[in-house]
């Protein structure tokens, strides 16, 4: 009682005020409600920052969330009742939800040690395995660390399968000098209160089709059609973004590369003090990418547990979190086919998520190392 609290990531809004100006803007013009001069303008200054293909255009939808970016990405490529979308098994369950509004069928594909991503080799047995039945294929970005993009996009070239990102978790993270998230056919971004910048709450989706990103608008504003009077020859929903959280995110994107550098400093100044410690290990951080270091996490191999840690941290008001615990293995999905050999559940195991907040100050930092030696 009576400590500063110290956040695992919580919202940060820029100090110059950005997202002020902007959402002053909507409430002068009264324009509140979804859709506005914010919305056109997020999704257009979005895609400025992460499409660094000039001769590939992107186009976005700025939604009220990530997970309604998945869900309209599944609906797109055609994801229906009996289909089968190949998803990683390391994740939080907004990644695979989705698949169940479409009444189609996850398969959970394990994690491999040097991404903690989707394996590859694991994927291309899931492939074979189900074959025709497989309608796409879900690869998340953790923690911002980027996935091995090319042994996954060319093996969903040669089956013909439509590739999903969410990239929720990695923005501003690039493979190979690409950013995250512009790889497959969509994209989907989370701007959620914890994330590395946010509206809120509220995603976007991503593409290079510009008129199925037209379509995704369409079923976002509940699919009413041209007409005088309201029409609907399709299913909608009710998904766009609101131009208030659209201008927050406008602010937000202007201090996107601080935030981004802030995480990267964090990262490297708990790799700098922690990676000495017997059995600790801090998150992989392969060589073709560069990652946002959203979430700066390790993993432990002796004496000292994640949960240890996690009580001693909240015994001093701070706040830490473990890994995602792996889908197959969650009540609601455990149903459900699993190809792997258990990658993902001893990070689930051994994993934690320290304190990456980019309000955190150096003597912060210290207090969490201090407390963490102790442990040691």
């Amino acid at each position: 009682m009576g400590k500063k609290r110290i956040y695992l990531s919580s919202p940060h809004m820029s100090e110059e005020g950005y997202e002020k100006h902007y959402i002053k803007e909507a409430f002068d013009t009264n324009w509140i409600a979804p859709l506005g001069e914010n919305v056109d303008a997020f999704e257009k200054e979005l895609v400025a920052k992460i499409n660094k293909e000039p001769d590939e255009p992107l186009y976005a939808a700025a939604l009220s969330s990530g997970t309604a970016a998945i869900h309209l990405a599944l609906k797109a490529v055609g994801v229906g009742e009996g289909d089968i979308v190949l998803c990683q098994d390391l994740t939080f369950s907004a990644t695979v939800n989705p698949v169940i509004y479409q009444n189609a069928t996850p398969v959970f594909i394990d994690s491999d040690h040097a991404t903690w991503n989707m394996d590859p080799a694991l994927l291309r047995k899931a492939l074979g395995k189900y074959k025709d039945r497989v309608k796409a294929v879900m690869v998340v970005h953790l923690y911002g660390i980027a996935a091995d993009m090319d042994p996954i996009i060319k093996l969903c070239q040669a089956y013909n399968v439509p590739l999903i990102e969410d990239a929720a978790e990695s923005l501003g993270t690039t493979y190979k000098g690409r950013h995250t998230g512009t790889f497959g056919q969509y994209g989907i971004y989370s701007f959620n209160g914890n994330k590395i910048i946010t509206t809120s709450g509220g995603g976007i989706l991503v593409a290079r089709d510009k008129e199925k990103i037209s379509k995704a608008r369409f079923w976002a504003t509940q699919s009413r059609d041209a007409a005088r009077h309201y029409e609907h020859s399709e299913l909608g929903f009710n998904y766009r973004m609101s131009n208030v959280l659209a201008g927050i995110g406008r602010g937000q994107l202007k201090v996107l590369e601080e935030r981004i550098q802030k995480k990267r400093y964090i990262y490297k100044y708990y790799k700098r003090e922690l990676e000495n410690l017997e059995g600790l290990s801090m998150m992989p951080m392969p060589s073709f990418q560069e990652s946002n270091c959203w979430l700066s996490c390790i993993t432990l191999k002796g004496k000292v547990r994640p949960i240890d840690i996690i009580v001693a941290l909240e015994k001093e008001n701070i706040e830490s979190r473990p890994l995602w615990k792996p889908m197959h293995q969650q009540p609601f999905f455990e149903k459900y086919d699993f190809i792997g050999e258990g990658i993902s559940k001893i990070l689930f195991e051994t994993g934690l998520c320290l304190p990456s907040d980019t309000k955190m100050t150096d003597e912060e930092l210290d207090k969490v190392i201090a407390v963490i030696k102790g442990l040691f």
